[in-house]
């Protein structure tokens, strides 16, 4: 039984953590408190080289890690002054074990539930069609929720990309946040967006159902708890009303 939630802050981020940990509190038994950036907190000597290790360098092969010093120091600067990382995909997996590793002994039982909000692009690999995917959460302890993830894994609609694309060609950079909103039809998550608090706090009730019912998402589509692939889902389960199913309504749905 999970008695203690522990989230911790990520301030290159818009995320507003202590917002996010009030409106869990509000649903959950456990106890709810709020911690600065794991990566300040838990800092150990051999995270630059474990992120290293745990680097994507392809969207399509399994193999992961780049340990050249070069990396390692990228690795160490990116801890050090976290708004200058980015555009680097991690192994989810790699990253909670050498996270799990850093957490003192006596935090590490599953009664006191870690929740490190990242700046950082995570991933799986899937077996199914041989590529990694991006996701916004990886459950489990500690459970890690990615900020990036949030914008990135979900996939936006299609007129999305090729409007970027087109804008790319023609200017040599990404466009605007009005013009892609203004030119693709559907509602979507970019970065910095305003809703993302909002957006993030059923991916973080997420990571404490998974440990206390050992259910790790449900299958009902706009339900808080739904493992969202498209972003129009996501807007849908993290935006939209209801919040929850029949089902998660009972156990979630406090004001």
């Amino acid at each position: 039984m999970v008695e203690r939630v522990i989230c911790y802050r990520a301030p290159s981020t818009v995320a507003a953590v202590d917002e996010i940990a009030d409106w869990l509190q509000a649903r959950i038994d456990a106890d709810v408190t709020v911690r600065d950036r794991f990566l300040d907190v838990h800092r150990t000597d051999d995270l630059p080289e474990r992120f290293a290790e745990a680097r994507v360098p392809s969207p399509y092969e399994r193999e992961t890690g780049n340990t050249m010093l070069g990396t390692i120091r990228y690795e160490e600067r990116a801890l050090e002054n976290p708004e200058r990382e980015g555009g680097v995909l991690y192994d989810g997996v790699q990253v909670q074990r050498a996270l799990n590793a850093a957490l003192p002994e006596e935090e590490r039982g599953l009664e006191t539930l870690h929740v490190p909000i990242l700046d950082r692009a995570i991933g799986t690999w899937g077996d199914h069609d041989g590529r990694w995917h991006k996701r916004v959460n990886v459950l489990g302890q500690p459970a890690l929720v990615s900020v990036p993830g949030l914008y990135e894994a979900p996939a936006k609609p299609e007129a999305y990309y090729k409007e970027k694309q087109r804008h790319a060609l023609l200017s040599g950079d990404a466009p605007p946040r009005e013009v892609l909103e203004n030119q693709v039809e559907g509602d979507f998550l970019i970065d910095d967006d305003p809703r993302t608090t909002d957006a993030l706090k059923g991916y973080v009730l997420q990571t404490y159902h998974f440990l206390e019912t050992g259910e790790a998402f449900c299958d009902r589509e706009g339900c808080r708890l739904f493992n969202a692939h498209r972003q129009s889902e996501l807007i849908d389960a993290q935006l939209r009303d209801p919040a929850f199913c029949p089902a998660h309504d009972d156990l979630y749905a406090r004001s």
